[in-house]
């Protein structure tokens, strides 16, 4: 590791320090989060039940609790996940300055794009979950089964599967992102990605398999904008590699530049 890529070396304490430091700005302002959301809490489980009130006839429109302390624990619950998504820019900015001295000055730069970049598909993931599998979704397996099949949910058990949805697609989108970064620091390229093409698309699909719900349905709106987006970071990193080679070419004719003859040596 050179003084010319690095500003400084840190040990392995230095690391485990540094992680202590990042994680205990992360909890603070996760605490702070979850005090603000919890006033809000019942903004949030109106806008997480409407998917499924939609789906339901009037009458139907109800949702249970077997404990007493379940609705109160699901406010708890539903203000540290709004936590985590509302305040989910510093905690990727947290993660990028652990990570950025070990990166060259010019690719800490890149700070903001990044930053950006991991919110909006974290926040991309939660949308489409909500806005594209929960309709179709909670419709099907609300109307599965016979006439005298009435479903009867609970608190607990709606809103958590909610959470873990909107949670699981916007960790899930994040995808592109950890592919395009590689492809920045040179640790892989747009060939090594294509031809690894199909064991990508089957470990998208197993992964659909393990954590969508267990219909092929909700296992296809998982899957398939997971291979979309790998198929874009493709281009995306294949443009970087070229933009890089220019950008090398260019150099290297500046550097065997003669100025007294205006041609290359």
């Amino acid at each position: 590791m050179s003084q010319q890529n690095f500003s400084k070396v840190m040990s392995f304490y230095d690391h485990i320090d540094e992680l202590r430091v990042r994680f205990m700005r992360s909890l603070t302002v996760f605490l702070i989060g979850f005090i603000i959301c919890y006033f809000f809490a019942d903004f949030f489980l109106e806008i997480l039940r409407k998917p499924l009130f939609d789906a339901v006839p009037p009458e139907q429109q109800k949702l249970y609790f077997t404990h007493l302390f379940e609705n109160f624990m699901m406010h708890l619950k539903i203000a540290g996940y709004a936590s985590l998504f509302v305040f989910s820019p510093y905690y990727f900015y947290e993660f990028w300055e652990f990570v950025s001295p070990g990166l060259r000055p010019s690719e800490r730069k890149m700070v903001v794009p990044f930053v950006t970049m991991a919110t909006f598909f974290f926040a991309a993931g939660a949308f489409f979950a909500y806005f594209v599998l929960f309709p179709v979704g909670f419709k099907y397996f609300i109307s599965y089964g016979g006439p005298s099949d009435v479903p009867l949910l609970t608190i607990d058990s709606y809103y958590g599967t909610c959470l873990k949805l909107l949670l699981l697609f916007g960790i899930a989108f994040e995808l592109p992102v950890l592919i395009v970064l590689l492809g920045y620091f040179g640790l892989i390229d747009a060939a090594t990605l294509k031809a690894h093409r199909r064991t990508a698309v089957v470990g998208i699909t197993v992964m659909a398999a393990l954590f969508a719900p267990p219909d092929a349905i909700s296992m296809l709106l998982l899957g398939a904008p997971l291979i979309l987006m790998y198929e874009g970071a493709i281009w995306v990193v294949h443009w970087m590699g070229v933009k890089r080679k220019v950008a090398s070419s260019e150099e290297q004719a500046s550097a065997h530049y003669d100025p007294f003859r205006g041609e290359s040596r």
